[in-house]
């Protein structure tokens, strides 16, 4: 039988949780890097014992940290027996430097302010390599190892598509999601809070916005710019990567030409403000979102926590409510905070910023907090074991 590894990162550490497929019974493992911030742990594709995660804190920097072992063990891959006199660990996995010359971006003034280097957002694994990993990082860039962490570089052509327009949304200018074309190794689409989507045919060695048809009815005076558009979450279903489906600061978006264009397919929701989106596994045109009421107000409407399904891949949703709770809650689910498993039936888990990681083993009918009381989750991620 099939196993289950749900990933976690936290804001004061990363779990583990196990299941066999029947997906009943889960162990935990953790806190891994208790006491700091973890934004994403996520494992290789091609070796699923393979996991990178991001470590983050305020007062040390950054740390990339590597287990081999399905999550056991962990070291920094750069790092070695030797320390700083801090107590961190030396070596070019912390080291992310913008290449040439840095450059400048706009600011929540709307001045131009130099980039620099906070923190990594997310961390996206080669499809045919466990030694290649992309990062998405704040100040909004693309990094890639091709050494299994040890040493980083940057795909500074992103930043010449239009960069210096760029600008941070609330939470920052984090390049947030990444998505990786299996059908075309050259193809990628990166998204930025708050930038926009961009895609390249090339490897990263030309990039330009793929943002025509989004509105920008609460953004942009400049209703035909390209970048500015605060994007949360893209997805695509492997199988149709010219599909990809947006949540939007305000709006559920899909295009059907790879980023050419988009339409809105917001539909029925009851407010098409969130974070996530993710695609089942199973059924392309089958897709999940996890609405709050606004973007001053990040929790749910009427404070019932619901999933919204679309079998149609938008504009027609339904609530999923059996076992969420439908009074009184105020949590959020940020946007890295929601994964699909490969199982039959498909499952759907999420986190929220009060802790609970809730999971659907039949996709989204029936749902049940896996478990509770962790520190807010910033990530979600989920391995199929053979």
């Amino acid at each position: 039988m099939s196993n289950v590894r749900v990933l976690v990162g936290t804001k004061k550490g990363a779990f583990i949780l196990t299941a066999d497929g029947k997906r009943e019974k889960w162990e935990v493992s953790g806190p891994h890097f208790g006491g700091w911030e973890i934004y994403h742990v996520k494992g290789s594709s091609v070796d699923p014992n393979r996991l990178y995660a991001s470590q983050s804190s305020g007062w040390f920097g950054q740390i990339i940290q590597r287990s081999d072992d399905g999550g056991k063990t962990w070291n920094p891959p750069g790092g070695g027996p030797t320390a700083s006199p801090d107590g961190m660990p030396k070596g070019e996995s912390n080291k992310f430097v913008y290449e040439g010359a840095v450059g400048t971006h706009l600011w929540y003034d709307g001045t131009q302010h130099p980039w620099e280097f906070k923190r990594v957002w997310h961390l996206e694994p080669s499809l045919t390599d466990p030694n290649t990993v992309y990062a998405g990082v704040e100040d909004a860039a693309l990094f890639r190892t091709t050494d299994g962490g040890k040493t980083w570089h940057e795909l500074s052509a992103l930043r010449s598509a239009k960069g210096n327009l760029w600008q941070p949304g609330a939470g920052g200018m984090g390049l947030h999601t990444i998505l990786l074309d299996p059908k075309n190794p050259d193809r990628i689409f990166v998204a930025i809070s708050a930038a926009g989507v961009f895609r390249t045919e090339d490897g990263g060695k030309s990039w330009k916005p793929a943002t025509r048809g989004l509105n920008l009815t609460y953004e942009l005076p400049d209703k035909s710019s390209e970048v500015g558009h605060c994007v949360h979450r893209i997805a695509m279903h492997p199988s149709r990567p010219n599909v990809l489906f947006m949540q939007k600061h305000w709006d559920v978006n899909r295009s059907d030409d790879g980023g050419e264009s988009w339409h809105e397919v917001s539909g029925n929701l009851p407010s098409d403000f969130g974070f996530p989106i993710d695609v089942h596994a199973h059924e392309p045109n089958t897709i999940y979102v996890v609405p709050i009421k606004s973007d001053a107000e990040h929790y749910p409407p009427d404070a019932k926590l619901r999933v919204y399904r679309s079998r149609t891949g938008g504009d027609e949703w339904e609530p999923l409510t059996k076992g969420l709770p439908q009074s009184d809650c105020y949590v959020n689910i940020l946007r890295d905070a929601m994964a699909v498993d490969s199982l039959d039936t498909c499952g759907i888990y999420f986190g929220t910023t009060g802790g609970q990681v809730y999971a659907s083993a039949d996709s989204g009918d029936n749902w049940k907090p896996i478990v509770r009381d962790l520190p807010p989750v910033l990530s979600v991620e989920v391995q199929t074991l053979l």
